[in-house]
């Protein structure tokens, strides 16, 4: 379940407390605080996502990092952070061994590579996508892998940030109402289309002349 806080009032003081939880950077942090009280969320989610980006620097990349765990292990403790990064590495396909196999052995390469852990988003991935990722970063060079973590490490700072704020259940409860809605459309066309078929039926039957046989039309032989 997503580490809920409900609607986050968007003032300073709650900020504080929140946020580094989402991104552990403490510039980051009190930038978005200093900015407060926001007029909504996405005021709030604009100046978040221009903190981070490619304006986080080497440290706070290292600092950030050092609260994620690896790809693939379960998260310890009882804190907020741990329990977004638990669901985050939710998948279907998070139990299949053989994929957890090839994710342990990228994520030895990647740090002997780039001397840090691997990090991608990993919510709304499967786990055959993450060794995908994997497989293709770790031929990328420093410069270009530098910017994807950073990236990286903001679009899950949103991600956080929106499920504190309740937007996420909100974009699922608005797309369980238009399923719902489709669903319905669904149903009374069928209950359309069977009621005029009906009727047709029933006009074509009374069309017919007393007493003239009806033609057999199923094809059959006597």
């Amino acid at each position: 379940m997503w580490p809920s806080v409900g609607i986050v009032p968007l003032d300073a003081t709650t900020l504080r407390r929140v946020l580094p939880d989402c991104l552990a950077v403490p510039r980051w942090v009190d930038e978005i605080a200093a900015g407060a009280p926001y007029p909504d969320d996405d005021a709030l989610l604009a100046a978040a996502a221009d903190a981070g980006g490619a304006r986080l620097t080497d440290g706070e990349v290292d600092a950030a990092l050092a609260r994620h765990p690896r790809i693939g292990e379960r998260p310890e403790g009882s804190g907020r952070d741990a329990a977004f990064s638990r669901a985050e590495q939710a998948s279907a396909d998070a139990d299949d061994t053989a994929l957890a196999e090839r994710i342990a052995a990228g994520n030895r390469r990647y740090e002997e590579r780039f001397d840090r852990v691997f990090l991608i988003r990993a919510k709304g991935r499967s786990r055959a996508e993450i060794v995908a990722e994997l497989d293709r970063r770790l031929t990328l060079d420093d410069v270009a892998e530098l910017e994807i973590v950073k990236s990286e490490l903001t679009q899950i700072a949103l991600l956080r940030l929106r499920t504190l704020l309740g937007a996420d259940q909100a974009d699922e409860d608005q797309a369980d109402e238009d399923q719902a809605d489709e669903d319905q459309a669904d149903e009374d066309q069928a209950d359309e289309d069977q009621a005029r078929t009906h009727t047709a039926g029933r006009i074509a039957g009374d069309a017919t002349p007393a007493g003239v046989p009806v033609a057999d039309t199923t094809g059959s032989t006597a």
